[in-house]
C-alpha cells in the first residue's frame, strides 16, 4: 500500500511509502483526505504525524500519469485540494516529519500542517514552472516570507531545511537517523494535552489566520488548469518524463 495508517498510543501516523520517489497519482491523492479525517476524528488520537519512507518525503504528483492522461488534471486537483484542506481542518494538530526532497504536493502537506520537523538533508522545492503546472505557493506562503516564496517559485529552486529553520518554518532540525525519534517525541508532548483543549486550540488558531489558505490554493488551481491547456505544459511533462530535464523554449 502506498499509504498506511498506524496508531501508536495517542498518535496516529500516516506513512507515505510509494517508491521510488513517493509521487502520488490522482488515486493516491484522493485517498489521503479520508485517512487524515478519520485519524483526527478518532477519540483516542490527540496528534497526527505524517511521515514517509524511502529516498525523500514526497515527490508531489505523478507526472507520468499527467503526461499520459492530462484529462485527469481536475481529478488530481481535487485530490490535492481535499488533502491539504483535510490537514488544516483536522480536529487535532498535524505534525509533518520530512527528509530528502519535499516537492510540489509535499509542500502542500507541510504548508497545511501545524508543525514541521525536518532532517538536515531535506529541502523544499516548487518546480511547477518547469513541469508545466502551477500551484503550491499558497501553502509555501504559510511557511516562508513572500519574496523567498516568489524567488523559489520563479526559479524552481531548492530551499534547504536549514534555511527554512532559520526563517521559522521548521520547528526542529535534526539528523536523518533521528528524524522519526524527534518527531515522535514532539508528538508525544502534544498528545499529552487535553484532546478537548487541542481541538479548540486548532479551531481558534485557524480562525486567527489573516488569509484563507484553502481559497488561495483554489485560486491557484484555476491557473493550474489554464497552464495544462497550453502546449508548453505538455512539452514540459514530456521533457521531464523522457529526459528528466527541464524543457527548452
Amino acid at each position: 500500500m502506498p499509504i498506511r495508517t498506524e496508531i501508536n498510543g495517542r498518535v496516529a501516523e500516516i506513512v507515505i511509502d510509494h517508491p521510488p520517489v513517493n509521487a502520488l497519482d490522482s488515486t493516491g491523492w484522493n485517498s489521503l483526505p479520508a485517512l487524515i479525517t478519520a485519524a483526527g476524528k478518532n477519540e483516542e488520537v490527540r496528534c497526527v504525524l505524517i511521515r514517509a519512507e524511502g529516498r525523500g518525503f514526497c515527490g508531489g504528483v505523478d507526472i507520468k500519469e499527467m503526461q499520459a492522461h492530462p484529462e485527469r488534471i481536475t481529478l488530481l486537483n481535487r485530490g490535492n485540494y481535499l488533502t491539504f484542506k483535510a490537514i488544516r481542518d483536522c480536529e487535532v494538530p498535524v505534525v509533518v516529519a520530512v527528509h530528502g526532497f519535499v516537492v510540489g504536493g509535499g509542500i502542500g502537506i507541510c504548508g497545511a500542517s501545524d508543525t514541521i520537523i525536518a532532517s538536515d538533508d531535506a529541502y523544499f522545492s516548487l518546480p511547477e514552472v518547469d513541469r508545466g503546472a502551477m500551484g503550491g505557493a499558497s501553502h509555501l506562503s504559510r511557511m516562508l516570507p513572500l519574496h523567498k516564496v516568489r524567488a523559489a517559485f520563479f526559479t524552481g529552486g531548492k530551499i534547504p531545511a536549514a534555511e527554512a529553520y532559520r526563517l521559522g518554518a521548521v520547528e526542529t532540525l535534526t539528523t536523518r537517523d533521528k528524524l522519526i525519534e524527534e518527531a515522535r517525541a514532539f508528538c508525544e508532548i502534544v498528545a499529552s494535552k487535553s484532546r478537548k483543549a487541542l481541538v479548540i486550540a486548532k479551531e481558534a488558531l485557524n480562525g486567527l489566520e489573516p488569509r484563507d489558505v484553502d481559497r488561495g490554493y483554489r485560486w491557484e488551481q484555476g491557473f493550474t488548469l489554464e497552464m495544462y491547456m497550453h502546449e508548453d505544459s505538455q512539452a514540459a511533462r514530456d521533457a521531464f518524463v523522457e529526459t528528466g530535464k527541464t524543457a527548452k523554449y
